[in-house]
């Protein structure tokens, strides 16, 4: 989500191709493709721009190179390049700066460290150690979450929830996740940041269905205590979202 837009990147049989939705407008129309069009790359956005960064084009090289998207102007800027090609990575803005995490450089080399971009300078800095532990090798990317410019992650081999020192680059582990959501290497499971809020989606899986459940907690408001704040029925579906407006 970017600004006023909800953009969905997917592939067809022979290319990559871009969504929009408005929601200003409640429709969907095809969206700006990028200079270089890619799948399973690190992304976020602040106010009405986005950077994706890494990931792997229609052959199959994982990439360097980085973009910058402005809702307003509808129009991709190709950014100077990260110095790890990284695809399956995460994506964060915080403190005004773009943050890549962790990732895979080939099928079976496990990334365990961070870049981090400055927008006023155009440079990157890898952050070594970033993602220890966050990822693996089968794993979905690492589930990471900006609330009030501080990242938290969902460690989810441990099912753990670690808060980052950006002074020292270390991580304090806080308490647990839910005890309902249920993930395989971290797929099926969400992990947000929504205005004062972390949030993590997902539920128990049964034959034939199971729960999606919505669990908030408020970082400032004191020590890790989840509160179930929604729940609806689930058919056998992988879900996703983004959070528009917070």
């Amino acid at each position: 989500a970017v600004g006023t837009e909800l953009l969905v990147f997917g592939k067809e049989i022979l290319s990559h191709i871009v969504l929009s939705y408005s929601i200003l407008t409640n429709s969907w129309s095809p969206g700006v493709d990028m200079n270089a069009p890619r799948c399973l790359f690190g992304s976020a956005s602040f106010g009405e721009k986005a950077i994706v960064a890494g990931g792997m084009d229609a052959q199959g090289r994982v990439l360097r190179s980085a973009e910058l998207y402005n809702s307003e102007t509808k129009r991709w800027i190709t950014l100077p390049c990260m110095n790890k090609a990284r695809r399956m990575c995460s994506g964060v803005f915080m403190n005004g700066k773009f943050y890549v995490i962790g990732g895979m450089a080939s099928n079976t080399e496990v990334l365990t460290c961070g870049e981090e971009y400055d927008l006023e300078k155009g440079t990157w800095r890898v952050i070594e150690n970033m993602s220890e532990g966050l990822n693996g090798a089968s794993g979905a990317p690492p589930l990471v979450a900006v609330v009030e410019n501080e990242l938290y992650a969902a460690q989810y081999a441990g099912k753990l929830v670690r808060k980052y020192n950006i002074k020292d680059n270390t991580w304090t582990t806080l308490g647990e996740l839910p005890e309902r959501p249920e993930a395989v290497n971290g797929w099926g499971i969400a992990f947000r940041g929504c205005g004062e809020r972390l949030l993590v989606i997902g539920g128990p899986r049964v034959m034939g269905g199971g729960m999606i459940e919505l669990h908030s907690w408020i970082p400032r408001e004191g020590p890790l205590r989840w509160n179930m704040i929604g729940s609806k029925p689930s058919g056998n579906f992988v879900y996703n979202c983004a959070v528009m407006g917070c």
